[in-house]
């Protein structure tokens, strides 16, 4: 890992809270993801599950959390289970955790060696009444691969099958979604990273470079300051490219005249940033481009203020939607016929703004939160208002990342990143 050492205060309040809303005489059960092979001896760069890593601070492979309050051992009342490390493995790999460098991660005193795992586990289950077990509850998920979670449940429901099993989901989606002080600042620090490299491709960016060397920029500056690469695969889209939502192949010139949609955001500490930008090709927009970017801009703000303790995400949506409909009949692109007569369950701004506004924000670009429940402080969410205008080869979307506060506005994790078009052109033409 290329970041610095996190404080394990942090993963010590995360597993309380955890284990405070666990029933009576029940364990917990965390795994990492697999390495995931992609032919002959290659291997995709490894990942861990963000849900370990939340609860323990451990990111390497192959390592299990267990977390049993009730435990009749002190001792086992939080474990985990690591690779053994050896000589070898340090000279092939690269060092891995041993039982002191656990500790000082995660603040669990007890480790033990994956080996240990079955016997350990017979021990634990013997005195449990109930097992919490991990599956990918999130609203987007679509699993298609088996996972190291997966294959665990399998085993553990055939080797025990008359415990009570339970779901640790319920849990983690409200604990996970209200961020400790100490998550803020590292969202703040992938923020940070993420105006570095915006800052670095306004300087960069002229006639006829290409999509993908603006990718790389941004890789360069993220890796130099630490980052884990990119929170999520980058879109850096020219011209009518912008008008495709998740268009990723970057690999088209950017011309004279166009502008650039760039929704990227670095990850640090596996904390994720998600930024989106629009700036002209030329260092300066037109005005037809300059209506449509101001227009956005005035969405992002106004929605932004709205998200406050209490506000229901659905709700939120159709205000903004209403917001987003007045700055479009202005731009004369849709009517008021057109909202007269619009259909209630694809309003006429669906048009030019088919996308919601709104995530939760942490350690996954899209992360956990119960939508159906209010807002609260601590929570952090994007907000990424656009128009999309395939007539005019046009597409501007502008975002940045809030956090919820107790009283008044959100605080906003990218205030200093570059995005009224006045700042934006004087940076392109220094």
């Amino acid at each position: 890992m290329k970041y610095l050492p996190i404080k394990n205060n942090l993963f010590i309040k995360n597993r309380k809270k955890f284990v405070a809303k666990m029933k009576s005489n029940s364990l917990a059960v965390f795994n990492s993801n697999d390495i995931y092979p992609i032919s002959a001896d290659s291997v995709l760069p490894f990942a861990q599950h963000r849900d370990i890593f939340y609860l323990s601070g451990v990111d390497q492979e192959e390592s299990i959390l267990v977390l049993f309050p009730d435990a009749v051992k002190k001792e086992h009342q939080e474990i985990l289970f690591l690779k053994e490390t050896n000589e070898h493995i340090a000279v092939w790999e690269g060092a891995k955790l041993d039982k002191k460098a656990a500790f000082e991660t995660s603040g669990i005193k007890t480790v033990y060696w994956l080996q240990d795992f079955e016997k350990v586990f017979f021990e634990l289950m013997v005195q449990a009444e109930n097992v919490y077990l991990n599956t990918n509850e999130h609203y987007r998920q679509a699993i298609q691969t088996e996972t190291r979670e997966a294959r665990f449940i399998k085993t553990c429901k055939a080797n025990y099958p008359i415990h009570t099993y339970l779901r640790s989901q319920p849990i983690l989606q409200r604990i996970r979604s209200i961020k400790e002080p100490e998550e803020i600042a590292l969202l703040q620090q992938a923020c940070d990273i993420t105006e570095k490299g915006f800052r670095r491709v306004l300087s960069f960016t002229k006639p006829n470079v290409w999509e993908h060397e603006i990718e790389a920029e941004y890789i360069h500056e993220f890796t130099r300051n630490r980052a884990d690469g990119f929170a999520y695969t980058p879109i850096v889209a020219s011209g009518g490219n912008a008008i495709v939502l998740h268009y990723i192949e970057n690999n088209q010139e950017c011309k004279d005249g166009e502008v650039i949609l760039m929704d990227v955001g670095a990850s640090y500490a596996r904390f994720a940033s998600d930024m989106t930008r629009c700036i002209p090709v030329s260092g300066k927009f037109t005005e037809r481009q300059k209506e449509v970017y101001n227009a956005v801009l005035r969405v992002k703000n106004a929605a932004a203020k709205l998200l406050v303790p209490g506000t229901i995400w659905a709700d939120y949506h159709v205000e903004v939607g209403k917001i987003m409909t007045q700055e479009l009949i202005v731009l004369g692109l849709i009517t008021k016929d057109d909202v007269k007569n619009e259909d209630s369950d694809w309003p006429a701004y669906k048009k030019y703004f088919m996308h919601g506004t709104s995530h939760h924000m942490g350690l996954d670009t899209h992360d956990y939160g119960i939508l159906s429940e209010p807002m609260e402080a601590n929570m952090v969410f994007t907000v990424e208002p656009g128009i999309y205008i395939p007539k005019e080869n046009l597409g501007i979307r502008l975002e940045d990342d809030y956090v919820i506060q107790e009283t008044g506005e959100p605080f906003n994790l990218m205030q200093n990143i570059p995005i009224e078009i006045e700042e934006i052109e004087a940076l392109m033409n220094a």
